[in-house]
């Protein structure tokens, strides 16, 4: 009988399958990358909710989503509906287009727009004295 030689079957099946879980980790990555998008959309959100039920000056929600840090800037827009008096409802609405980067995947499936709404009660200016017994106690 003859002796099969199976030195080189390994190797080809490597090679056949290495690709395949390089792509797999891509994708892996990638998803990891727009979920952590969704999770800093959404604190940006709140963040531009809580500038906004806060401040009056309508540039305060975009200035604090773009302060709540780890997305561009220039991908993001903010959009502030419901401010009126104390009391009322506002509600912020943070888009993001999310950059596809990872090599292989990003190409195939483009950027997405993530979207994140948030909903709070606005409160009124502070008294000056309400806020110096808050700051200093002892005044």
């Amino acid at each position: 009988m003859r002796a099969r030689h199976d030195d080189g079957q390994a190797t080809v099946e490597l090679a056949l399958l290495l690709p395949l879980l390089v792509l797999l980790l891509l994708v892996i990555l990638q998803i990891g990358l727009v979920g952590r998008d969704i999770l800093l959309v959404t604190h940006a959100s709140r963040e531009a909710a809580r500038a906004a039920a806060t401040d009056p000056d309508p540039g305060a929600a975009l200035a604090a989503a773009r302060a709540s840090g780890g997305l561009d800037p220039d991908r993001m827009t903010v959009r502030v509906t419901g401010r009126r008096t104390t009391g009322s409802r506002v509600e912020v609405t943070v888009s993001y287009r999310a950059a596809t980067d990872v090599p292989l995947i990003g190409a195939l499936i483009g950027d997405h727009t993530i979207r994140g709404s948030t909903t709070m009660r606005v409160e009124g200016p502070a008294s000056p004295d309400r806020t110096r017994q808050i700051g200093h106690p002892g005044s």
